[in-house]
């Protein structure tokens, strides 16, 4: 749905470029359905245990690299042990072009993100600061939100605290963050329902796609 008061492009950090309303909606409708897909597996859809015992709130499947915390395998062996699907080159595509938007053509001609990371946040989905830092590579991070509309928290590289910036990602948002902000601790805080647009084919809940590079091969796990 468009915003009656277009929101400009901001820069909360240096390294980390909001850029709203940059996936058309037709790219939306394409990702719901292509997501869809991989939500059946091989590997399906689910909550994430952590070492602690603790469950997160959010449910994440995962293209190229199997996460779980603090590892990427190529299989999900807290799963069902299925390797997961491959990421399509169209996406990895998508994510050069996201950088080029964020940074310039000059940046996105080397990167070559091997992963993806699909969240989806129900009403009560909620994902506390943390740092991506279990790849091997410094690559930035390309984020892609569809449906309801979040409020992102971007903080610092050192703590969980302030400072942070609260920005709110509507469907169709691009959010990247590299140099200084790569390691940027980063949550969502709240999910505001039925925000979305019933024209990208999601009648609820947010997606959230992260293109990143692990720095990994299969020999080097």
């Amino acid at each position: 749905m468009d915003a009656l008061v277009p929101v400009p492009p901001s820069s909360p950090a240096p390294g980390a470029v909001h850029l709203p309303g940059w996936l058309s909606l037709d790219e939306q409708r394409r990702l719901v359905s292509a997501c869809r897909r991989w939500a059946a597996g091989p590997v399906p859809l689910r909550h994430t245990r952590l070492p602690r015992g603790g469950v997160m709130s959010v449910r994440t499947v995962c293209l190229g690299w199997h996460w779980q915390p603090y590892r990427y395998t190529r299989t999900a062996d807290d799963v069902n042990g299925r390797r997961v699907a491959e990421l399509p080159e169209w996406l990895a595509e998508m994510g050069r072009r996201a950088l080029a938007a964020a940074y310039g053509e000059s940046a996105a001609r080397e990167y070559d993100p091997d992963t993806a990371l699909v969240n989806f946040y129900d009403a009560g989905a909620r994902m506390g600061m943390h740092q991506d830092k279990d790849e091997r590579s410094d690559a930035p991070v390309v984020s892609l939100s569809i449906g309801d509309t979040c409020v992102f928290r971007f903080g610092n590289t050192e703590s969980r605290g302030r400072p942070y910036t609260d920005i709110e990602l509507a469907s169709g948002d691009l959010f990247v963050f590299g140099g200084p902000s790569r390691f940027a601790y980063h949550g969502v805080t709240k999910v505001f329902p039925g925000t979305g647009d019933a024209a990208t084919g999601m009648a609820s809940g947010r997606l959230n796609l992260t293109l990143r590079v692990t720095g990994l091969t299969d020999g080097n796990p």
